[in-house]
């Protein structure tokens, strides 16, 4: 970005961010437990899944399991470099959920999230005011925590 207006343009030229965003997804996912009432048996290799049965998905397990994800707990905006999701299995990484259920507003979610980070990364300079490892994290509808994490905005000038 040249100056302070954010265009279309812009954001799609913002790939770094979009990296960091969509690690910071895989490690918070934002719903990180999705259930499906299975339509009809499904055999996997040594068990049956009768139709009816609800399954639950645990979108943060997925994110962090160590056969899809190197050092899965560690921060690393290069696993989404084009070069190192070649090969990934598609389901491995499901933020806005997969399948033809998935979030119909994930472009625009992600969209979303590049203005309001660029924006403030634009003009403040964060610090953090908690360190990440005392959140205590609770789930409900989606993701959160016991008690707010808090950063210190410092504008820029």
């Amino acid at each position: 970005m040249q100056d302070d207006n954010l265009t279309m343009s812009s954001l799609s030229n913002l790939f770094y961010l979009e990296r960091c965003l969509k690690e910071s997804l895989r490690l918070y996912p934002p719903a990180y437990l999705i259930s499906r009432r299975i339509s009809h048996d499904i055999q996997l290799k040594n068990y049956l899944i009768p139709s009816g049965t609800y399954c639950h998905i645990s979108i943060r397990n997925v994110h962090r399991n160590p056969e899809y994800w190197t050092n899965p707990d560690v921060f690393d905006p290069d696993r989404f470099l084009p070069e190192n999701s070649k090969g990934r299995h598609p389901y491995s990484y499901i933020p806005f959920s997969a399948g033809p259920r998935n979030c119909i507003g994930q472009k625009f979610a992600m969209l979303e999230l590049k203005l309001f980070v660029a924006f403030i990364l634009y003009n403040f300079e964060l610090e953090p005011v908690d360190d990440l490892d005392d959140v205590t994290y609770l789930g409900g509808v989606t993701l959160g925590s016991a008690k707010p994490l808090r950063v210190k905005f410092i504008p820029i000038t």
